[in-house]
């Protein structure tokens, strides 16, 4: 196998990335979508180098690249919701150095795996995605998070308790901010309902709330989803909560060709080794057996 730095073009500025290509490709490739805030082609943890080194020892032509204004690409960042160009140009340019590629699957996380949502659905070469923890945070959905997933889980701690006994923070302004956290999580929870007419490839329009766009992205993706969601990561459960919420989000993962696994110890960005190889060995898998795994798998 080997590693090759590579630069192409995105609508005038220079992109930069690293091709991991075995000697004897498979026809599916794999695209890392960098996701998570201010990360760059290496990712957190450089999991992205690491993944991608034990991908390619399984003959999967692996293309990490980083978007314009992050890392060493030139130009302007656009914000995660607005890069499908960077991914076409990253696919083209994926292609034309593997010409054994008959298809690619794109992997992210975070905010990473929202713009991939955005984005898959349009390009036919697309077959699958990978999604670990994605983000669609709106504020209502923070407070429901925080309200089930934190607070409720305080009231269990000893340590909590011992604070207040011993008068260790202040209740009063504690009660403001969990008052304000419940108020925000009543909030209702719509769902835009989005005429596709005849262009199923057209991009999705700006002005929509993010969990809408995102839900319109998995109804019009045909293709196969890996998703895996970490047990102690607020950013999950949002999610989690999002569909919960919704009968429309609910039927529409029912209804796909979907995997899901649970790392109930994982954090956000799989950060030891242990959580890591988990995921991988859960992607290896699911990419050379793309079919739904009956039922759902914990870990």
């Amino acid at each position: 196998m080997s590693e090759t730095a590579l630069t192409f073009d995105c609508r005038g500025s220079t992109l930069v990335g690293v091709l991991h290509r075995p000697a004897r490709p498979r026809r599916r490739g794999v695209l890392i979508v960098v996701g998570g805030g201010p990360q760059y082609r290496a990712g957190g943890h450089r999991q992205l180098v690491l993944w991608s080194r034990r991908m390619v020892d399984q003959s999967y032509a692996v293309l990490r690249f980083d978007y314009r204004g992050m890392g060493d690409s030139g130009g302007q960042f656009q914000g995660f919701e607005q890069v499908d160009d960077d991914i076409r140009c990253a696919v083209d340019r994926f292609f034309a150095e593997v010409p054994e590629l008959e298809e690619v699957v794109l992997w992210g996380e975070c905010d990473g795996a929202s713009a991939i949502m955005f984005y898959a659905y349009r390009d036919r070469r697309v077959r699958g995605v990978v999604l670990l923890n994605p983000w669609a945070r709106t504020e209502n959905l923070r407070a429901r998070a925080v309200l089930r997933h934190y607070y409720l889980k305080r009231l269990l701690e000893p340590t909590f308790w011992r604070k207040l006994l011993t008068l260790r923070f202040n209740p009063l302004e504690s009660l403001r901010s969990v008052l304000d956290v419940v108020r925000r999580s009543r909030a209702k929870l719509g769902t835009t309902q989005i005429t596709a007419g005849n262009d199923l490839s057209a991009a999705l329009p700006r002005d929509l709330p993010l969990p809408d766009r995102m839900l319109a992205g998995f109804q019009r993706f045909e293709g196969g989803i890996m998703l895996v969601m970490s047990g102690r990561d607020l950013i999950a459960r949002e999610f989690d909560e999002l569909v919960k919420a919704s009968p429309t989000w609910e039927a529409t993962l029912r209804g796909k060709d979907l995997r899901r696994h649970d790392l109930a110890d994982g954090d956000h960005t799989f950060s030891s080794a242990a959580q890591r190889n988990q995921v991988l060995a859960w992607a290896l898998d699911w990419l050379a057996n793309p079919a739904p795994a009956a039922g759902r798998s914990d870990a």
